[in-house]
C-alpha cells in the first residue's frame, strides 16, 4: 500500500510533539517517542523500538550534519563512542533475535529495559547540571586517561539503544560532561549527536532484518518531526529551563512506572 494511503494524522501528530520537545529539550527521541508508541498507540514493544531508532536515526543526520558544518563535533571522541557502541550494538541485535521466537519473553525484557532506562534518563535531566558542578571542582581527568571508560561507555550505550532506543542522549551526554570538563559543552552535544548517528543506524537496521519496523508508521512519524524539531530548536533559547526540564522528567517518570507494572 502506498505510503500516501496510509497517512495516519495521529502518528504524524506524535512526530510532531516528539520532534518539538527534542528541539526544546535536547533530549533524546527515543525517551519520548518509544514509551508513546508502547503505552498510547499500543504498538508492541519491539516494533516501538525498532521503528523509533530509525526514526531517530533519520531525524539526527540533520542536526549532525549542522553541527559537522560548524565543526562542534569532537571526532575522536566520537570515534572512542562508536568503538564501543557499534559492536554491542551488533551483538545485542543477534542476542535479542533469538529472544524473539520466545515472544512475549522478549517483550518482557524490552519493556523493563524501558521502564527502568526512562527512570534513568529521568534523574540524568534532574541532575546532570548538578553533577556539572561537581565536576567542575574536582581535576579534570586527561584524554588518555578518558579512552578506556569512553569506549566502556560507548558499549553500554550500544546495548541499552539497541534494546530500548533509549540512553544516547541524557545518559550519554551527562557522562561526557564528567569525562571531557575541559571541552566546551556546545562541542560534547554535537559529538553526542554524531555518534547517535550511526549507532541508531546500526541498530534500527538490524531491528529492520530482525522484522520489528513498520515503514509506514516510520513514514508518518517523520512527517510531523522534521517541522517539530524546526520549530523546538527556534523556540529553544526562549523557554525557562528551570520549569521544562522538571515536567519533563515527571512525564519520564510516570511512563517508567507504567511501563515496568505493564
Amino acid at each position: 500500500m502506498p505510503y500516501a494511503e496510509s497517512f495516519d494524522a495521529l502518528h504524524a501528530l506524535a512526530g510532531l510533539l516528539v520532534g518539538f520537545l527534542v528541539g526544546l529539550t535536547g533530549v533524546g527521541g527515543g525517551s519520548l517517542m518509544t514509551p508513546l508508541l508502547v503505552l498510547v498507540f499500543g504498538v508492541s514493544p519491539q516494533t516501538a523500538v525498532g521503528t523509533d531508532l530509525l526514526y531517530a536515526a533519520i531525524t539526527k543526520s540533520v542536526g549532525s550534519a549542522i553541527h559537522g558544518w560548524k565543526d562542534t563535533v569532537d571526532w575522536k571522541v566520537m570515534r572512542r563512542l562508536a568503538t564501543g557502541s557499534l559492536p554491542a550494538a551488533v551483538v545485542t541485535l543477534v542476542a535479542l533475535n533469538s529472544f524473539i521466537q520466545l515472544g512475549k519473553p522478549a517483550n518482557h525484557v524490552i519493556m523493563v529495559v524501558l521502564g527502568v532506562m526512562l527512570l534513568l534518563t529521568a534523574t540524568g535531566i534532574l541532575f546532570q547540571r548538578r553533577l556539572m558542578a561537581y565536576g567542575a571542582t574536582h581535576h579534570p581527568v586527561s584524554s588518555d586517561l578518558a579512552l578506556v571508560p569512553t569506549i566502556v561507555l560507548g558499549a553500554v550505550l550500544g546495548v541499552l539503544v539497541s534494546i530500548s532506543s533509549i540512553g544516547a542522549g541524557a545518559i550519554g551526554m551527562t557522562v561526557l560532561l564528567m569525562l571531557y570538563r575541559r571541552l566546551p559543552v556546545a562541542r560534547l552535544v554535537g559529538t553526542d549527536i554524531a555518534h547517535a548517528v550511526p549507532l541508531a543506524f546500526v541498530a534500527g537496521l538490524g531491528h529492520w532484518f530482525i522484522g520489528d519496523v513498520n515503514g509506514t508508521l516510520l513514514f508518518n512519524l517523520l512527517i510531523g518531526s522534521i517541522p517539530g524539531v524546526i520549530v523546538g530548536s527556534l523556540l529553544a533559547s526562549r523557554t525557562p529551563d528551570n520549569l521544562l526540564r522538571p515536567a519533563l522528567a515527571g512525564v519520564l517518570v510516570l511512563s517508567g512506572i507504567k511501563l515496568l507494572a505493564s
